[in-house]
């Protein structure tokens, strides 16, 4: 695989395609929808996404965070790429994700821009600067409020310029998911990173709470279906069909799966997501 390729982190980017997927669905026959506008928001969140990869890659390499570890290589602890090169491809992806955001907030609201800095800041200061706060214990935080929440919503918001309810349903869902992606990685690298002192969530909680959160956030998307069916999108529970993908992670993570043996977790993790977000946009659509 391409290093540049290996560095973006593909199996993270269902995180960034299932919110503007559930975003998108919300508007699904209401009059006067935008629909030339979920391109935009796909491109915002998938950039993002892609630079924020970029951008912990090279914070963690250069603080040699990385140097010791299970997971996939990255490319500044690897010495696949120099530092440098990583910290401008980060960079070059934040541009792209400013750009498509710029396209929509000329044309949707100005309030956007605010919105867009705060998410690449977000994404910078998750691992970088003096305090990155990634470090902390606040990824979980960022993830669920950047790539549930605001994609989401964002996505409905450019979409019809106003956004109903189940639109925050949706997103808690979409935020649980992709913090359940983000969990089940630093369960995997507890080891290392109490090492390095990286107080990561997973590492504050320790193995086997870890292990509970991860469950626990995959069965609170799929829970958070019974609201938003209840709001008049009934036919959203067919997203409950994608649980049965959910067992074989669920079942390895709570069987005590460690080291290299989660990295499967985690491609099994993004299907779930995907096969969610795919089987819950057509049933919210069909409202």
């Amino acid at each position: 695989m391409n290093r540049w390729v290996l560095g973006a982190r593909p199996r993270t980017l269902p995180a960034a395609v299932v919110p503007v997927a559930l975003g998108a669905a919300v508007g699904a026959g209401e009059m006067g929808a935008r629909w030339w506008t979920v391109g935009p928001a796909l491109v915002v969140s998938l950039a993002l996404q892609v630079g924020v990869n970029y951008a912990n890659d090279y914070s963690d390499g250069v603080r040699g965070t990385d140097e010791v570890r299970v997971g996939p290589p990255r490319l500044v602890a690897s010495k696949l790429a120099e530092p440098s090169a990583v910290k401008r491809a980060a960079f070059a992806a934040f541009g792209v994700a400013a750009a498509a955001g710029l396209a929509l907030a000329i044309t949707t609201s100005w309030w956007l821009v605010a919105v867009g800095a705060a998410s690449v800041l977000a994404g910078w200061f998750y691992t970088g600067g003096s305090h990155p706060y990634g470090y902390l214990g606040l990824g979980e935080v960022f993830v669920f409020v950047f790539f549930g929440l605001v994609a989401t919503v964002g996505t409905t918001y450019v979409v019809l310029e106003r956004v109903p309810g189940v639109a925050w349903l949706l997103g808690s869902a979409a935020g649980a998911l992709a913090c359940s992606l983000l969990v089940v990685n630093n369960l995997r690298d507890i080891p290392t990173d109490r090492e390095v002192g990286k107080r990561t969530l997973a590492v504050r909680l320790g193995d086997r709470r870890t292990r509970w959160l991860y469950t626990g956030l995959v069965a609170a998307a799929f829970a958070l279906l019974v609201p938003v069916a209840a709001v008049g999108r009934p036919f959203a529970l067919v997203g409950l069909v994608a649980a049965v993908l959910a067992v074989a992670p669920v079942r390895t993570v709570l069987g005590g799966a460690v080291g290299r043996d989660l990295i499967a977790v985690l491609g099994g993790t993004g299907k779930v997501q995907l096969a969610f977000a795919a089987l819950t946009a057509v049933g919210v659509a069909l409202h």
